[in-house]
């Protein structure tokens, strides 16, 4: 059986393939895109959380630090 010496031959196989190339644009704009949708959904959330703090603080009655605390009295008309 004269198998064995043509299962040790390989055959080597040559691909060429490009040279890899760092795209710096590339990676600034998807990075200034990316902060801008960052910067975007900071601005709607605090702006709905600021709306609704405020709305919630119209609305809500005196609480007990305002109860208590000292409030100036206006002075008499003379």
């Amino acid at each position: 059986m004269t198998m064995l010496p043509m299962l040790a031959e390989q055959a080597v196989t040559w691909i060429k393939v490009p040279r890899p190339t760092f795209d710096l644009v590339g990676v600034v704009l998807s990075s200034l895109g990316l902060a801008g949708i960052c910067a975007g959904v900071a601005l709607s959330l605090g702006t709905v959380l600021g709306v609704g703090f405020i709305v919630r603080g119209r609305r809500a009655p005196q609480s007990l630090a305002e109860r208590l605390s000292l409030h100036l009295l206006e002075a008499p008309p003379q």
